[in-house]
C-alpha cells in the first residue's frame, strides 16, 4: 500500500483483502505451474495422442481445479481468523499477510499456525510431485530418444523457462516461510524476498514465455523491422 500510494495506514477489510488476494496469488502459482508442468509432459512424451488427451474440457478442468484447489486453500486458512481479537495496530512486512496480521492478536493462534503449515507442506509437496514426475517422465523421453536432437531442443525450450520461474518461487516461499518463524531473520531479508516472489514471476514471465516461442518471437521481429523501415522511409522522405 505505502509502495503504490504512499499511505501508511491501511483499513482493516482492506488489510485482509490484500493479505488474501497475495497468500490466493502464492497458491496459485504453485497449482497452476504444476498444472503447465503436466500439459508439458502430455506435448512432449504423447504428441501424437495430445490432442485427444488434453482436450479443451480437461483444459478448463485443469484451469478450474488449479484456481478452486488455490482459493479454498487460503479461504479456510482466514477463515480461522475470524473472531482473532488485534491489540496491536503497526504491521512490520512490506505488504499484509496472515502472519503479519496474526502478529497483532491479544492471544495465541495455534490452529492457524498448524493449519498454515501444514497447508503450505500439503500444497507444495502435492505440487512438486507433479512437477517433478512430469519432468522425470520429460527427461526419460530425451534420454530414450537422444539421436533426435530436434526432440531435446524442443524439450528444453519448453521446460527450462518454467523450471526457472519454479525455482526462483520456492526459494523465495520457503526463506519468507522460515524467515517469518524465526524472530532473529533480517528484516530486510524478509523484504527482500517478499518483493521478490510477488513482482519478478509475472515481470520475467512474459519475456521468458514469449521469446522461447518460435513463432511469438519470429512475428515480433517482423513487426519491428516493419516499425524501423517505416520510420527510416518517413524520415528520408
Amino acid at each position: 500500500m505505502y509502495l503504490a500510494t504512499g499511505q501508511k495506514r491501511i483499513a482493516y477489510g482492506e488489510a485482509i483483502a490484500q493479505a488474501f488476494a497475495v497468500h490466493t496469488y502464492g497458491a496459485a502459482v504453485q497449482t497452476i505451474l504444476a498444472t503447465m508442468a503436466y500439459d508439458r509432459y502430455l506435448a512432449v512424451c504423447e504428441p501424437l495422442r495430445y490432442h485427444a488427451l488434453m482436450t479443451p474440457a480437461r483444459l478448463l478442468f485443469s484451469w478450474v481445479l488449479a484456481w478452486v484447489v488455490a482459493l479454498l486453500c487460503i479461504g479456510v486458512l482466514f477463515a480461522l481468523n475470524v473472531g482473532t481479537p488485534l491489540c496491536g495496530t503497526v504491521i512490520k512486512h512490506v505488504y499484509c499477510s496472515n502472519r503479519s496480521i496474526l502478529y497483532l492478536a491479544c492471544e495465541p493462534t495455534p490452529i492457524n499456525n498448524i493449519y498454515g503449515l501444514i497447508m503450505s507442506w500439503s500444497l507444495s509437496t502435492g505440487c512438486f510431485l507433479v512437477i517433478a514426475f512430469s519432468y522425470i517422465k520429460i527427461l526419460h523421453a530425451c534420454v530414450k530418444n537422444s539421436n533426435d536432437g530436434t526432440m531435446r531442443r524442443k524439450a528444453f525450450q519448453t521446460c527450462a523457462s518454467h523450471l526457472v520461474i519454479y525455482l526462483i518461487y520456492q526459494i523465495g516461499s520457503t526463506i519468507i516461510i522460515l524467515s517469518q518463524r524465526f524472530t532473529s531473520a533480517s528484516p530486510n531479508l524478509k523484504k527482500f524476498f517478499s518483493i521478490l516472489i510477488v513482482i519478478i514471476p509475472p515481470a520475467v514471465n512474459p519475456v521468458i514465455y514469449g521469446l522461447v516461442t518460435k513463432e511469438l518471437r519470429t512475428s515480433l521481429l517482423k513487426l519491428f523491422k516493419t516499425k524501423v523501415q517505416s520510420r527510416t522511409l518517413f524520415s528520408t522522405s
